[in-house]
């Protein structure tokens, strides 16, 4: 199968009440395209990283209680998970698609992100598209836009990445999940090629 886009159910998947029914309308609805975008881009992130990259869409295992607000697949150079090493998400919150660079707070990486950002916030500020967003916490929808960040805010991020434990970052793209083109499996591919490629210099300056 290739892969279709999205389309307005998969996002009201978010507002079905309940942790067992919101887990079986997202295994039904989305999870498959997840699957389906992991392994489609898998190839070209191995080649655009220069080795090998593996998916992993997400499973909420630990979820008891609270249903998820957000699902998502990720891609990093190990084959048995993410979340200790820099990454690239695709996912969604009921609001928007994200297509994202992270280093979460299970990442030793972190440490070294933080050095670049406080060393020299100015590069990453001219790397990163003013209409990207910059986010400190995976669990929350909002973000900060590029162009509204400043280098002191960057720096900022560098010193709490490196002093709070819990810290973490991410960087990427929002497409509202109204946008046309997220029912269009050919052109959003074409989307989510170009921004990780845009992405790629912060992947690089997190070894």
């Amino acid at each position: 199968m290739s892969f279709t886009g999205f389309t307005q159910k998969d996002f009201d998947v978010f507002q079905v009440p309940g942790l067992e029914h919101r887990m079986e309308a997202l295994i039904e609805n989305v999870r498959p395209k997840l699957t389906i975008l992991g392994a489609e881009l898998a190839p070209f992130l191995s080649a655009l990283c220069g080795e090998e990259i593996f998916p992993h869409v997400a499973k909420h295992a630990r979820r008891k209680v609270n249903p998820p607000n957000d699902t998502w697949v990720a891609w990093a150079a190990n084959k048995r998970g993410y979340k200790a090493l820099p990454h690239f998400q695709v996912g969604m919150f009921e609001t928007h698609l994200f297509i994202i660079f992270a280093v979460i707070y299970e990442s030793p990486n972190k440490l070294q992100f933080a050095k670049q950002l406080n060393s020299d916030p100015s590069t990453i500020h001219n790397l990163v598209p003013d209409h990207f967003y910059w986010s400190t916490d995976h669990l929350d929808p909002k973000g900060t836009l590029n162009a509204d960040t400043s280098q002191d805010d960057l720096q900022a991020m560098g010193t709490k990445l490196s002093t709070v434990k819990k810290a973490e970052i991410m960087c990427g793209l929002r497409i509202n999940h109204d946008d046309p083109i997220l029912q269009n499996g050919e052109e959003l591919l074409t989307v989510i090629h170009s921004t990780f490629e845009q992405l790629l210099p912060l992947y690089k300056m997190s070894f």
